[in-house]
């Protein structure tokens, strides 16, 4: 009698996750089907959610050929990649001087950082473009790198982790002789291993699917992000081609989904570990 409220309790909230689990997967879903449906299922009046005919060859055959994809693809690899590198690059010392070094202004330091967290990039761009018009970086890999190559959340993220590094980590290796440079990317960077691949899924999704950033710096087709390229299959007469626009938007989100069910583990345990909510 007593297991029975527990057992009642476990089914109701497995219900109630999988319910959630259903509205947030719906879209994803319906996109997918769309993909693989003729236009006259598409637009007809009767909602069917399962395809009569499939249209899979054709819709994506077209998303493949209508729009240069894979350039739009490789440009997004190019893009995000470098930009996590960038930001990785700058992060790690920085989080690893904030979490374990002494100096003056530690905190005040620490405290801008959570500061500059509140700030939208929304409303830096118009500062950002005035900077990149000044360059001549716009309309080139440039402008859509420099204003994301330092990231504060990065920072913070990796700060939180390295405070939960014991210090004697940190004294062991500088016996054995090793520099605070060679502390950072022989000792601490494996050590975060978790909250690195933590901080490169939030990374590599938020520049992958981009769009305004692109399209207010963005003239030529040539490096043209894949958001940006799916504008593409929109037809001023006819509106948007629904069938390989969503098999364009499924080719586009399945790098991600790859990548983050590969990283899951380590994506959670570096949540987890660094204490982020």
């Amino acid at each position: 009698m007593n297991r029975q409220p527990s057992l009642l309790f476990r089914l109701f909230r497995h219900l109630v996750l999988m319910s959630g689990a259903m509205v947030m997967l719906m879209p994803f879903i319906w996109m997918l089907l769309t993909s693989v449906k003729p236009p006259d299922e598409i637009f007809s009046s009767e909602l069917t959610l399962w395809p009569q005919h499939w249209y899979f060859i054709e819709n994506y055959s077209e998303a493949l050929t209508r729009i240069p994809l894979m350039k739009f693809l490789l440009n997004g690899i190019v893009v995000t990649a470098t930009i996590f590198l960038c930001q990785v690059s700058i992060a790690v010392p920085v989080a690893y001087a904030l979490a374990k070094m002494r100096f003056k202004g530690k905190k005040t330091l620490f405290a801008a950082v959570l500061f500059c967290l509140l700030i939208p990039p929304q409303a830096v761009s118009i500062p950002w473009y005035l900077l990149m018009y000044q360059f001549g970086w716009l309309d080139s890999y440039m402008a859509l790198i420099a204003p994301f190559s330092i990231s504060v959340f990065g920072i913070f993220l990796m700060r939180q982790f390295f405070m939960t590094i014991p210090n004697d980590l940190i004294y062991a290796a500088r016996i054995d002789g090793f520099s605070e440079l060679a502390i950072i990317w022989k000792v601490m960077l494996p050590t975060a291993m978790p909250a690195l691949v933590s901080f490169g899924i939030f990374s590599i999704v938020a520049h992958w699917n981009d769009y305004f950033w692109p399209l207010i710096v963005l003239n030529s087709p040539d490096y043209y992000t894949p958001p940006l390229g799916l504008v593409n299959f929109r037809n001023d007469d006819t509106g948007n081609d629904y069938g390989p626009l969503m098999a364009a938007a499924t080719i586009v989100i399945t790098p991600l989904v790859g990548a983050f069910l590969l990283a899951q583990k380590r994506f959670i345990e570096g949540i987890t570990l660094s204490g982020m909510k």
